[in-house]
């Protein structure tokens, strides 16, 4: 049995092939199937089969495309209530793949439908686990994503004690030298404190793993629910959209609209002014010169996390890049998250009608009281650190619903922690606001202000 992790970064997504004699079982593919088919081609294999452990909330799955291409079978939890063709994968179920069996668990507690995967090797010994989201190196999934979403519901509360009792009574259960395959690592929101592993063991998680410790319910539960990150716009969609099946990666990346570069001003008035625009260039370039009502997304590690979380589904856009390259780069991105639909129109811009004012920080130590100050940060950074005693604090993912609670009568100076949100959200309040007060983005200079 060979076993292959593929990582998507920015996503902090983990997907998997298992081979055995010629046959392929993928695990939570990502939304662009090509390097399964690659590795397939590599190995001189055939994908038979593609199993979902849930339907995933934080990215788009490729599990109905690779069905279409390859005809490999999508195994399921029947709890899904699956809208693609698909055969039940629960308790008690098994996949002879070549020399391995797959057999399923149900481990509810992240989603009620959550399935993970045991791989029992030629000698019939369990070898690794695939655990999805239900548990993570150092942490386990979060139990409050599925309270509005997805075919079968239930409360944050309830999901976590079913969390409590799948860890306990079924993947504690496995030997110590099980190898621990998640679907995510750090930097996802699918759970709070993940390790920077890409893999462990039950034994090792045992001793590690905070979730896994002699803990009571009621005391597993409380810790569980304290501090999770914001559940940003998209997730509940994205369960929706995997529920159902995705289309076909390159066919929905090649249809989204491009245009030449806006160049001039009549180019820029013909855009539809009802229509968001993202700006994902450097803030340098941004703050110099953008169209009006711009929202500057830069292009960076966590650009479609902070798509998702700005932007609401079904919700049209403009796509605005520095080049060719990254356009090209930040469609296939969107497409991830499935928002390629959404994308009105994508295209460079040489030309710009608004400006934002570079902020000297140094008025700024001597006059707090001279500005309104902004700190778009999570909760859970608030609680921790607060940099500016009197700021108004209102999260980044809310910016937009929440303008109205900003006062104008003063400069607004926007911080974040390091710079990348502040850049979104100052231009976010500016457009709002459409030149009724002075608005600054503290940029890095922030790091300088934290004690």
């Amino acid at each position: 049995m060979q076993i292959k992790q593929f990582e998507d970064k920015n996503l902090a997504h983990y997907s998997y092939a298992i081979l055995s004699h010629g046959e392929i079982a993928l695990i939570d593919p990502a939304r662009n199937p090509q390097p399964y088919y690659d590795f397939a081609k590599q190995n001189q294999a055939t994908i038979t089969a593609v199993i979902e452990t849930h339907p995933h909330a934080d990215f788009v799955s490729s599990h109905l495309e690779i069905y279409n291409k390859t005809g490999a079978t999508i195994y399921v939890s029947e709890l899904v209530g699956a809208e693609y063709p698909h055969q039940p994968f629960d308790e008690g179920d098994a996949i002879v793949l070549g020399n391995v069996t797959l057999k399923s668990l149900n481990t509810p507690g992240h989603s009620p439908d959550s399935i993970s995967i045991v791989a029992f090797n030629e000698e019939d010994q369990p070898q690794a686990v695939f655990t999805g989201d239900t548990l993570f190196i150092g942490d386990c999934g979060r139990p409050d994503l599925r309270e509005s979403a997805g075919a079968i519901t239930a409360t944050r509360a309830d999901l976590a004690k079913q969390m409590y009792s799948s860890l306990r009574h079924k993947l504690m259960t496995l030997p110590d030298e099980v190898l621990v395959y998640p679907a995510h690592g750090a930097g996802s929101l699918c759970g709070k404190g993940l390790s920077n592993q890409n893999t462990s063991t039950i034994g090792a998680e045992k001793i590690s793993n905070w979730s896994l410790q002699n803990l009571s319910e009621a005391d597993f539960v409380k810790e569980l629910l304290a501090d999770q990150p914001f559940i940003p716009k998209y997730f509940p969609f994205d369960v929706a959209l995997n529920k159902k099946g995705a289309g076909a990666y390159m066919q929905a990346v090649t249809a989204v609209v491009r245009r030449e570069p806006i160049t001039c001003k009549g180019c820029a008035a013909a855009l539809n002014s009802g229509i968001i625009i993202i700006d994902t260039r450097p803030q340098e370039q941004f703050k110099k010169g953008h169209l009006k009502h711009a929202i500057n997304l830069m292009n960076d590690t966590k650009f479609e996390t902070w798509l998702g979380s700005i932007v609401n589904p079904n919700e049209k856009f403009y796509l605005v890049a520095e080049n060719e390259v990254v356009l090209e780069e930040l469609i296939e991105r969107t497409a991830k998250i499935g928002y390629e639909n959404q994308i009105e129109m994508a295209f460079v811009s040489h030309y710009a009608d608004t400006e934002m004012d570079f902020f000297d920080d140094q008025h700024l130590r001597l006059n707090e009281e001279d500005y309104t100050i902004l700190d778009i940060r999570n909760h859970s950074e608030v609680n921790t650190e607060k940099i500016f005693k009197n700021a108004l604090h209102i999260p980044l993912h809310e910016l937009r619903e929440r303008t109205n609670e900003i006062p104008a009568h003063k400069p607004i100076v926007v911080h974040c922690a390091g710079g990348y949100r502040s850049a979104a959200g100052s231009s976010i309040i500016k457009s709002s606001l459409n030149g009724s007060s002075v608005v600054y983005d503290l940029s890095e200079a922030v790091k300088t202000f934290k004690k």
